[in-house]
């Protein structure tokens, strides 16, 4: 297998999605388990675009776990640095819907956000040959919210400095993973101070900088070289080596924004991967690979679930030249 270009260290686990749209937890009938997770969500929908991934992240010794490494394996992902516990399960969400499709985290079937397999990453098993020809590290900020995966993050970010590996961070906010939610706020602010490359969801931008203006963002931070604010159907803003601007979303027939994002980050990095800094050097060049990004964020809300749904680089290129934008 080609030695991945990006690594992705977080969370895999399964979306238990509701099947009865615009109900409340308690009000679901049914729920259809699809795989998910930011990180691994991002690293399979590379892989479908031609860019070599790796996961890094634990799952438990269970049934969901083997499932879901059995997944990684058959997409293609690198799955060297995913970590097996003996006893913590891998962890599962509920996800509620809205008549639109979108959805809200509502909780974790009656065990602690704490005890699932993803919160005892051990930072001693990270694989360091993993790192010496990766480009670009990609991290959310769920696994800050406990003390084995923070530690984790911390090995993974030394290692990145060791082999001059980018990061990019996409905050990926949910408070219902945190078991204590002011401890985030300073911890995700520490992690600012190291990333190369970060992705906001709008509400995100508002909670940690009163502004969703990738711009002041960027200018607020100093030494990020780029920042993505994503809104859903109304499209994104970006500053990316002083080129700042706001594209449109694609109108397309939404069946589940689950991992709309992710394909989004997906696209983005494919293209970072490709075509390296020099494809921030113009206006125009900058546009197309957001407008790329953005291709591959629509594609994927056309099924259900998260990777299921993930696009093909032919299938992104032939989205693009249907629409007259290539």
């Amino acid at each position: 297998m080609t030695k991945p270009r990006v690594l992705c260290l977080g969370e895999i686990l399964f979306d238990l999605l509701a099947d009865q749209l615009g109900r409340s937890l308690e009000e679901v009938e049914s729920w259809t388990p699809y795989p998910g997770g930011a990180p691994a969500n991002v690293a399979c929908a590379l892989v479908k675009l031609g860019t070599p991934a790796g996961f890094l992240g634990c799952v438990g010794q269970d049934e969901p776990g083997d499932t879901l490494v059995q997944l990684l394996q058959e997409v293609g992902v690198d799955s060297m640095g995913v970590q097996r516990h003996p006893t913590a399960p891998t962890r599962q969400v509920y996800v509620v819907r809205t008549e639109k499709g979108d959805r809200e985290f509502a909780g974790f079937g009656g065990l602690d956000t704490t005890q699932f397999a993803d919160a005892f990453l051990q930072a001693s098993q990270i694989p360091e040959s993993l790192f010496e020809e990766a480009e670009i590290l990609v991290l959310g900020t769920l696994e800050l919210a406990y003390p084995q995966s923070r530690d984790a993050i911390a090995k993974a970010l030394q290692f990145a400095e060791q082999y001059d590996v980018k990061i990019f961070l996409d905050i990926n906010w949910r408070p219902v993973f945190w078991p204590d939610t002011n401890a985030a706020k300073p911890l995700v602010q520490e992690l600012f101070k190291k990333v190369d490359f970060l992705k906001l969801a709008r509400e995100e931008a508002e909670l940690f900088f009163d502004t969703t203006d990738a711009g002041a963002i960027t200018h607020r931070l100093g030494s990020v070289e780029g920042v993505l604010v994503t809104d859903g159907d109304q499209g994104c803003s970006y500053c990316l080596n002083d080129h700042e601007g706001k594209f449109p979303a694609f109108e397309v027939d939404v069946k589940d924004a689950t991992g709309a994002g992710d394909g989004f980050v997906a696209g983005f990095l494919h293209q970072l991967c490709h075509q390296g800094l020099k494809g921030f050097e113009t206006f125009e060049s900058t546009t197309n690979i957001i407008k790329y990004a953005s291709a591959v964020g629509a594609l994927t809300t056309l099924k259900p679930g998260a990777i299921a749904a993930q696009p093909t680089a032919s299938e992104v290129e032939l989205f693009l030249k249907d629409l007259g934008e290539l």
